[in-house]
């Protein structure tokens, strides 16, 4: 039951956390250490960025269909239908979310920048893999990296000049944003964090930025756990590994749509301030054990 119990926290912080821009990956390697709780590997890990893959495809569902359909030249009518009343006559080519009560547009060749985005993130990571599992642990780079990377948030967020939404980002943004997203590989970064950042730089506003963040993670997520599947050993797909990827998955969702609805009206300072509450735990038990 122990076990359980760990796993559904650890779920649930990694739901929360992979679209929070608090660093999911630094709070993977945090919470064992803080509790003293055994690490339980990479191919857990894995398996929880699987369940908020599983958030993002269900949160995102309807967009999904009306992008992809988009990209492959079958527009979604429905979709269209309803951007050609928002648009207001204009000539824009544009997809629609067309099960929720939603008005966000996409550019109509959104997939294929969101995947051209994750090609240097994916580099990156089969480069330095070996380097990120072995030397960037450290609490003490993980506790520095939440406190510099959150007050860059904080900064670009409160004095950039970004209102645009996400039918105006272009291919070079889309491409530029996932070159910031490598940095993301170090724990403490926050891989919704930094994009999220890149994006408000490049003129999106707080919702079409959190938004291009949770897309652009779909393609890297999947890429990661095909990449890792073959750690999974089927000996450790016990009650508890299953527990941590459905609490993955719920709590994700819910992050996901909260967080949406907090940036339509809020900022990103309460991140910035729980950034450095964390850290600051961090760096007062590692110096005083």
């Amino acid at each position: 039951m122990i076990e359980i119990f760990r796993s559904f926290i650890v779920g649930g912080i990694q739901g929360v956390s992979e679209f929070l821009p608090i660093s999911s990956s630094g709070h993977l390697v945090l919470i064992p250490y803080l509790f003293k709780w055994n690490y339980n590997g990479l191919a857990f890990d894995v398996a929880l960025h699987f369940g908020t893959l599983v958030a993002i495809i269900a949160y995102f569902w309807s967009d999904w269909k009306s992008i992809i359909a988009n990209a492959i030249g079958k527009p979604d009518v429905i979709a269209r239908s309803e951007a050609t009343k928002q648009s207001s006559g204009t000539n824009t080519q544009i997809a629609t979310p067309t099960a929720r009560n939603d008005t966000m547009q996409y550019p109509k060749n959104l997939l294929w920048q969101l995947l051209v985005a994750t090609i240097p993130a994916a580099v990156v990571g089969l480069l330095i893999q070996g380097s990120v599992e072995s030397r960037l642990h450290s609490p003490l780079l993980i506790a520095g990296n939440l406190i510099f990377f959150g007050l860059i948030l904080w900064l670009i967020d409160r004095y950039s000049e970004s209102d645009k939404k996400m039918i105006n980002i272009s291919h070079g943004k889309s491409f530029l944003i996932g070159v910031v997203q490598s940095i993301s590989l170090m724990p403490g970064v926050s891989r919704s964090g930094i994009t999220m950042t890149a994006a408000r730089s490049l003129g999106l506003d707080r919702e079409s930025a959190a938004r291009f963040s949770f897309l652009l993670a779909a393609p890297a997520m999947l890429g990661a756990f095909l990449l890792e599947t073959k750690d999974i050993n089927s000996s450790s797909l016990d009650i508890s590994f299953l527990v941590g990827v459905i609490a993955s998955a719920i709590f994700g969702f819910i992050a996901i749509k909260y967080l949406l609805q907090y940036l339509k009206k809020g900022s990103f300072v309460i991140f910035l301030w729980y950034r450095i509450l964390i850290a600051a735990i961090v760096l007062s038990i590692y110096f005083t054990r």
